[in-house]
């Protein structure tokens, strides 16, 4: 019997590993891109309407398709979908890197981006699912929100590095990596609940599936669209309230099929509610920062990539910390206790990075940086345990999809509302000065995202001792 527990104990953490090689993947592969663009564009030629595009694709992609990913993995199981999906990432790709035109990368970081909205949920619910409720699932998700963290603060120096070999590196590097994890999760990645019986066998919602999709495509391309108020703030106005109606119709449409694809009860945990917000407004601060700090370093201080990367290195410390001190404070203090000491202390570094100036050194930089790092590492992980956190195992899929749509919109907004308060604090003036006074003005919007975080945060630990919200949490798990 100890035996077999402990194959079974080592079995789960072999398949953590390669579940942390994929959003590891997934985080590296956005950052490097990133850094890549300018050399896309002189390589390919592509006007500032089209460079901006080949991040959107992967927006909306993702944005769009990720609560269906979510609860596909539920209804169609999560290995599968996790396996398939995967090579689906490994082939476009690899067509991305082969691209010629502008289209084709359009076209490649699109599918790139459903792909990634089909994996996440799916991944998430593999880890909870090899691991009980308890210090060993602490642990595992502290490895693997940490592995995910590290891969957006990573990237930016590997991005460096591999466009110094040429662009199409940052495509072709994912490919190999992809390759190596789907050989790897075929034989170790294992879904617990396979053999049992699944919700799907009575039918897939198909009205509702189009309907949320086109609503999250909606609502993410209007998101993208906030990034350039002179494109007409009608046809943006049109947008949202076109993917707010499908949201109404969705929301419909839930309440009367019999095999609901999200199924609207568990949305009613506040708990839940709050860790989506929480997520939402602290990675949309994240997002917001590492791209003016990358503009400061670049533009006005004259930084090459590669510098930029190592540079802003320090914030991978998250990479360290999330899966061995994290995992130690949340088993002796609590999970939403970690979690808002982990916002709390991203909102001060924010904070201090507001009379950031030009003649600024990096040793007056790096301790506010470092703070990030770990601020990144208390807070990412215990978001990602608290996602899950009094949801029915059968939804984990659907939760870790709730999840991932909150990070990546608040991605979306976050870049959106920095670029939009930059342009209009800017004006017309390109001086030096008058950059820096802009970038000034849009370091606030992370400082207010990350203190209505912590907000949200704290009055969710205000609200946790209510005994009136067990039985809430208890019909969450039960509701068919």
């Amino acid at each position: 019997m100890s035996t077999s527990a402990s194959r079974m104990d080592g079995r789960a953490w072999a398949s953590l590993l390669v579940l942390c090689g994929a959003v590891f993947l997934e985080g590296i592969d956005v950052a490097m891109l990133n850094v890549a663009l300018p050399s896309i564009r002189a390589d390919l030629g592509l006007s500032t309407g089209m460079l901006s595009g080949v991040i959107s694709a992967y927006v909306l992609g993702y944005g769009g398709f990720m609560l269906l990913g979510g609860r596909a993995a539920d209804l169609l199981g999560r290995r599968r979908v996790f396996l398939f999906w995967l090579a689906v990432f490994l082939v476009f790709s690899g067509l991305g890197g082969l691209a010629t035109e502008g289209w084709m990368l359009l076209v490649a970081r699109f599918v790139t981006g459903v792909a990634s909205a089909f994996m996440a949920p799916a991944g998430l619910a593999l880890v909870t699912a090899a691991f009980p409720a308890g210090p060993a699932r602490t642990r595992a998700l502290g490895v693997y929100a940490g592995t995910a963290a590290g891969g957006f603060s990573l990237g930016l120096v590997a991005g460096g590095l591999l466009t110094s070999l040429g662009w199409r590196w940052v495509f072709f590097a994912p490919v190999i990596l992809s390759a190596l994890l789907l050989a790897a999760a075929v034989p170790l990645v294992a879904d617990p609940d396979a053999a049992g019986p699944r919700r799907g066998a009575r039918g897939f919602d198909l009205p509702g599936a189009f309907a949320i999709t086109g609503a999250m495509l909606l609502l993410a391309y209007g998101v993208v669209r906030l990034e350039r108020p002179g494109d007409g703030a009608a046809l943006t106005a049109a947008v949202f309230a076109g993917g707010l109606l499908l949201l109404a119709v969705f929301t419909v449409i839930e309440r009367r099929s019999p095999s609901p694809l999200v199924r609207l009860g568990a949305l009613r945990s506040a708990a839940l509610v709050r860790t989506d917000a929480s997520a939402l407004l602290f990675i949309g601060a994240f997002a917001g920062f590492q791209f003016l700090m990358t503009l400061y370093l670049q533009e006005l201080r004259g930084w090459t990539t590669w510098q930029t990367g190592l540079g802003m290195l320090v914030i991978g410390l998250d990479t360290v910390l999330a899966p061995t001190l994290t995992p130690r404070l949340v088993n002796r203090f609590g999970n939403p206790r970690v979690l808002l000491g982990g916002i709390v202390l991203a909102a001060v570094a924010y904070g201090l990075f507001l009379p950031v100036g030009l003649d600024w050194a990096y040793t007056a930089m790096f301790p506010i940086m470092a703070l990030l790092g770990l601020a990144f590492a208390l807070a990412y992980g215990p978001l990602t345990m608290a996602a899950t956190d009094g949801v029915d195992e059968r939804e984990h899929g659907l939760a870790g999809g709730l999840l991932y749509t909150a990070i990546q919109f608040g991605a979306a907004l976050g870049l959106s509302a920095v670029t939009a308060v930059q342009v209009a604090a800017l004006g017309g003036d390109e001086s030096p000065e008058a950059r820096l006074d802009a970038l000034r003005a849009a370091l606030a919007v992370p400082f207010a995202a990350a203190v209505a975080a912590a907000l949200i945060t704290a009055f969710g630990l205000r609200a946790r001792p209510a005994k009136a919200a067990e039985p809430a949490q208890e019909s969450v798990k039960t509701a068919a």
